[in-house]
C-alpha cells in the first residue's frame, strides 16, 4: 500500500468513526432529554395527586392553577392551603410515586410559615442501605404560603441507569473506536517495520556486494597458472581474500549477535573490574582506525568511583562502537573526548565528537534496530544500523542507561550511566 493510499484510508476511516461517534452522542442526548421530560411529567402528575389528597384532607378548595412548580431540574415545590403533616406527606408521596413507577431516591421538606424556613422531612430511598451524604435544608420558595418541596439528589444517575440499549450501544461503539485506533497503530507500525526492513536489505546488499566482488576478482587472478611464479602477487591476492572473508564473517556475526539479543539468549559474563582501565583498552583497540583518519582521543578520567560489575567484552564493544561512529560520521579530522565522572551511585561515561551531529527529528529513533539516518540512495558510510541498538541493549542489560545530546553539524555527546560496584 502506497503512502498516499494509506493516508486516504486513515482519513476516511477517521471521518467515519468521528461521524458515528457524533451521531451516537446526539441520539443518546436526545434519548436522555426524552426520558427526563417523561420523568418530569410523571412527577408533576404524582405531586398534583398528592396535593389533591391534601386539599381533601384539609377540606380546602383546590386552586385554579397547577399547584406544582418546578424550580430546577430536580427540585419541585407544591403549594397547599394548609398545614401538612410530615408522616402523612411521606406516605402520600411514596404511594403516588409507586403508581407512576418512579423509583428515584428523593428527599422532602415542609415550609414552616412561623419561622419562614424549610423544615427537613426525610430522605426516602429504594435501597435501604443508601444514605444521603450531605443533609441540608431544602431551598425556600418566594411564596410564603403553605407548601412542601421534593428534591431528587441522584436524578442524573437514575436516568442514566435507565438508558438500557443506549448504554450498551455506546459501550460497543467505544470498543469499535479502541479497536480502530489499535488497528491504525498496528498498520503504521508494520509499515515502519517494512520500511526499516527494506533499508536493512539495501544496506546489507551494499555491504556484502563489495567484499564478494573483491573475492571474485581475486579468485580469477589466482586461477592464472602463472601466478605461482609471482609469490608476492600471490600473497597479496590471498591476503585480500582473507581480509574480505573476515569482513563478511564479522558482518554475519554482528547480525546473528543482534538476533540472539532479540531472543534474550545472550548471557553476560560479569566480573568486577576498573572501568578506567577498560576505557584505556578500548582506545588502544581503535588506535589504528584513528591513525588512518588522522584523528585523536583525549581521555579525562574524573570519576572517583570507577569499579563496576559487568561484562568486559560487551562493554568494550560498546565503547568501540561509539568511537567507531565518531570516526565514520565525521567529515573532519575526528577529535574525540571521553570523560568520566560520578553522579550519585552511577559511573558516567561521556563520548563527545566533532562529527556531523544528528538532527533532532532522528533522536528518538537513532537507537532502533536497523535504523539509519536517511541519506537517499547514498551509501557513503558502511553499516547495518545495528551498532547503537547493540549499545543500548548492552547498557540496559547492565541496569544502566544511555542518553544523546546532539546538534546537526556540531557533533554528538553520548552519556552512559552504569551502577558502581
Amino acid at each position: 500500500m502506497s503512502r498516499n493510499t494509506l493516508r486516504i484510508v486513515i482519513v476516511l476511516a477517521a471521518i467515519s468513526i468521528i461521524g458515528i461517534a457524533v451521531t451516537q452522542i446526539y441520539w443518546v442526548s436526545r434519548a436522555l432529554d426524552i426520558r427526563e421530560n417523561q420523568f418530569n411529567r410523571d412527577v408533576n402528575t404524582a405531586l398534583r395527586n398528592v396535593a389533591t389528597q391534601i386539599f381533601e384532607i384539609n377540606k380546602t378548595p383546590s386552586p385554579a392553577n397547577n399547584p406544582v412548580n418546578q424550580l430546577s431540574t430536580n427540585y419541585f415545590v407544591v403549594a397547599v392551603n394548609g398545614v401538612v403533616d410530615v408522616s402523612l406527606l411521606e406516605f402520600l408521596l411514596v404511594s403516588e410515586f409507586e403508581k407512576k413507577n418512579i423509583t428515584a431516591d428523593f428527599e422532602f421538606g415542609v415550609y414552616d410559615c412561623s419561622d419562614r424556613c424549610m423544615v427537613y422531612g426525610n430522605f426516602v430511598s429504594s435501597q435501604p442501605d443508601r444514605k444521603l451524604a450531605n443533609i441540608t435544608d431544602l431551598p425556600t420558595w418566594k411564596d410564603e404560603g403553605y407548601y412542601f418541596g421534593v428534591q431528587f439528589p441522584f436524578l442524573q444517575a437514575n436516568l442514566l441507569s435507565q438508558m438500557g440499549i443506549w448504554g450498551f450501544s455506546s459501550a460497543v461503539l467505544l470498543v469499535v473506536i479502541l479497536f480502530f485506533v489499535y488497528t491504525l497503530l498496528a498498520i503504521l507500525k508494520q509499515r515502519r517495520l517494512s520500511e526499516v526492513q527494506q533499508d536493512f536489505i539495501n544496506n546489507m546488499t551494499h555491504e556484502f556486494k563489495t567484499p564478494i566482488a573483491t573475492i571474485a576478482i581475486s579468485s580469477e587472478v589466482l586461477k592464472n597458472p602463472n601466478i605461482s611464479k609471482e609469490p608476492d602477487r600471490l600473497l597479496k591476492y590471498a591476503t585480500v581474500i582473507e581480509n574480505e572473508s573476515n569482513r563478511l564473517k564479522q558482518q554475519v556475526e554482528r547480525v546473528l549477535q543482534m538476533a540472539q539479543l532479540d531472543e534474550k539468549k545472550i548471557e553476560l559474563n560479569t566480573e568486577t573490574f576498573d572501568a578506567n582501565e577498560l576505557l584505556k583498552e578500548a582506545i588502544q583497540n581503535c588506535s589504528l582506525t584513528l591513525q588512518e583518519n588522522k584523528g585523536s582521543i583525549e581521555l579525562k578520567l574524573n570519576g572517583a568511583l570507577h569499579t563496576i560489575v559487568g561484562d568486559k567484552l560487551h562493554l568494550t564493544n560498546v565503547i568501540n562502537n561509539l568511537i567507531d561512529n565518531a570516526v565514520k560520521y565525521n567529515n573532519n579530522k575526528p577529535q574525540i573526548v571521553i570523560r568520566t565522572y560520578n553522579k550519585k551511585d552511577a559511573f558516567c561515561i561521556e563520548v563527545e565528537d566533532n562529527g556531523m551531529g544528528i538532527a533532532s527529528e532522528n533522536h528518538n529513533r537513532i537507537f532502533e534496530r536497523f535504523y539509519r539516518i536517511p541519506t537517499g540512495n547514498v551509501h557513503d558510510v558502511k553499516g547495518f544500523g545495528l551498532g547503537l541498538n547493540y549499545v543500548k541493549l548492552i547498557v540496559e542489560a547492565h541496569k544502566g542507561s544511555i542518553t544523546l545530546n546532539s546538534t546537526l553539524g556540531k557533533g554528538t555527546i553520548f552519556k552512559i550511566f552504569l551502577p558502581v560496584a
